[in-house]
């Protein structure tokens, strides 16, 4: 989830300016947010004060750190995957390696909670590996002496390296 960029004194400062009487849309125009990001804070921080959410936070944060002690890897994220797009399925089968390592869930499970497909996980290519010239070349192919093919002038006379 993307961190605000309000802290909670400033959250309840605002929901304070609407309870002194300020109309909702002047206030979230004046601070830039949106009306539904206004309702959200005052259904979590309607009523606190600035003590109470400080209080909040640390009790969210102990519940999260007990999750992590517990292995429960549905509440919390993996260790340094954290804010980490995981483009590559190479990327997503390490997060899902390190999950079921770490918290010792099953695949089914450490795919969920990461959001990847589980035929990607499971995906090996069965294509073999091309041969690679010294210049990288790999479009072509060598002959069964190990010759390179007629026409590429960096190949030839040149063998494969694999």
């Amino acid at each position: 989830m993307k961190p605000s960029r309000f802290t909670e004194e400033q959250i309840i400062g605002i929901l304070r300016e609407h309870e002194a009487g300020a109309k909702t849309a002047d206030v979230c125009r004046e601070h830039g947010i949106s009306s539904a990001t206004f309702y959200k804070w005052k259904a979590k921080y309607g009523g606190l004060d600035v003590s109470d959410a400080k209080r909040l936070k640390s009790l969210e944060e102990r519940q999260a750190e007990e999750a992590i002690g517990r292995g429960d890897a549905r509440q919390c994220d993996a260790e340094g995957y954290r804010n980490k797009k995981m483009v590559t399925p190479a990327a997503r089968r390490e997060a899902v390696a390190h999950l079921r390592l770490a918290f010792e869930v099953s695949e089914r499970r450490a795919c969920s909670t990461l959001g990847a497909d589980r035929t990607s996980i499971r995906y090996r290519s069965t294509r073999p590996e091309t041969p690679r010239y010294e210049h990288g070349c790999a479009s072509w192919r060598p002959f069964a002496d190990g010759s390179a093919i007629d026409g590429c002038k960096s190949c030839s006379g040149e063998k494969a390296l694999s």
